[in-house]
């Protein structure tokens, strides 16, 4: 039941947005009392949060993953990150939606957890980058936390506009994403030596 409201919830958050979304409108499109929802759920804030968390940390484990695979170059881990975040924009769009749309409703001290999370990711992709710099697949001149924001930015805006089922595949997108970051940060002196 509790993964039946948090589905409903997010179609109902991603169509009318959270403020406008009531607990009653919640449960009669479930067919449920309140009560099955306070069972769960303290406040319908409580479920926002519980799936602001949900998004994040998948995308937490998925980048921990791809992060700590020691075969891969840091270029090789920047696509994948990218195509991770893409793909999760096609298999998670409404989440991600709600995640970057709704999430300033949240109480502090719920909004202070995410963005815990959410600094934690930035973080993790900022060593990447610092690392990349490192062994010399990147620019050393480059400033890796603007790069990582910038990162960021190109790729978390993308839930807004990109169509999945258009005319770009996701791969197709990482593609473009990936190519236009690297053709930035790619040190040129390591192309000459390979």
């Amino acid at each position: 039941m509790k993964e039946k409201i948090i589905e409903t919830s997010i179609e109902l958050f991603d169509r009318k947005g959270f403020k406008e979304t009531s607990v009653q409108e919640i449960v009669e499109a479930i067919g449920v009392t309140k009560g099955a929802f306070y069972y769960y759920f303290k406040s319908k804030e409580e479920l926002l949060k519980d799936i602001c968390i949900s998004y994040i940390e998948d995308l937490l484990e998925q980048q921990q993953r791809i992060l700590q695979d020691s075969e891969k170059s840091c270029t090789e881990k920047l696509h994948e990150i990218v195509y991770m975040l893409i793909r999760n924009i096609k298999a998670r769009r409404k989440s991600a939606r709600i995640f970057f749309r709704e999430m300033r409703h949240l109480h502090e001290d719920h909004l202070q957890e995410i963005k815990a999370k959410r600094r934690a990711f930035r973080q993790h992709y900022q060593q990447l980058i610092e690392a990349g710099i490192a062994r010399g697949e990147f620019k050393p001149t480059l400033t890796p936390d603007m790069i990582t924001f910038g990162i960021l930015g190109i790729t978390n805006w993308s839930y807004y506009w990109f169509q999945p089922d258009g005319e770009i595949s996701e791969e197709a997108l990482t593609d473009i994403y990936v190519d236009l970051i690297l053709n930035g940060i790619k040190n040129r002196e390591s192309l000459k030596e390979k």
